[in-house]
């Protein structure tokens, strides 16, 4: 049986160590996904971005293979060859690679049941988790996840959960300041939101 595994990173660097992980623990990068917020424009930033260390830029190379998400995802690079950039209701731009970008893409853009939350639903997560991983890329956060099966859940858990975001008392901290679940039509985080947001749980409150 096939499951969904998820998990959040508060930057990138972490989420892309635990897709380079999930990769070495034998986990087809098909069967791999990632979106990161990119409203601070971390991504198009103009330095060269090289993850398959093979001396060229990955965007251009994304752009000569057709561009977008999933270009690049048949070659041995990885999935973090693929990695293109797009736009997500109530998230904003993003980078994302991976079979769930493309599920939600293809999902009702805008609506409640669509984008990232429907995407994620239909993959088996529920829907208190689902909203609580977009609202966290919201805030300026990377999700990984992974379809996986059942009998190497416990281990890829464990290479997912280094680094990764206390879903349950990140989403208490947010309740508090009156956050109820992710709404698709609200406003997107700006740079300088979600570099507040990175300075607030790098003190110490994860």
């Amino acid at each position: 049986m096939t499951i969904t595994i998820s998990r959040l990173y508060d930057v990138y660097p972490d989420a892309e160590r635990a897709v380079r992980n999930l990769e070495a623990a034998g986990v087809p990068h098909s069967d791999i996904s990632i979106v990161a917020n990119n409203s601070d424009n971390w991504y198009n930033s103009g330095r060269k971005i090289d993850r398959d260390r093979d001396g060229v830029d990955d965007r251009a190379e994304g752009a000569g293979a057709g561009a977008g998400i999933g270009a690049g995802l048949g070659s041995a690079a990885g999935l973090l060859a693929g990695l293109g950039l797009l736009a997500i209701p109530g998230l904003g731009p993003v980078v994302a690679a991976g079979w769930l970008v493309s599920t939600a893409v293809g999902a009702a853009a805008g609506a409640a049941t669509g984008g990232i939350i429907g995407a994620l639903t239909q993959a088996g997560v529920s829907d208190e988790d689902a909203s609580r991983y977009a609202e966290g890329i919201r805030r300026g956060g990377t999700l990984v996840s992974a379809r996986v099966s059942e009998q190497d859940r416990a281990r890829l858990d464990t290479v997912l959960d280094n680094a990764a975001v206390n879903l349950g008392d990140r989403s208490l901290a947010w309740q508090k300041t009156g956050w109820k679940r992710f709404d698709p039509a609200s406003q997107p985080y700006g740079p300088d939101e979600i570099r507040k947001e990175r300075q607030l749980y790098r003190s110490g409150m994860r």
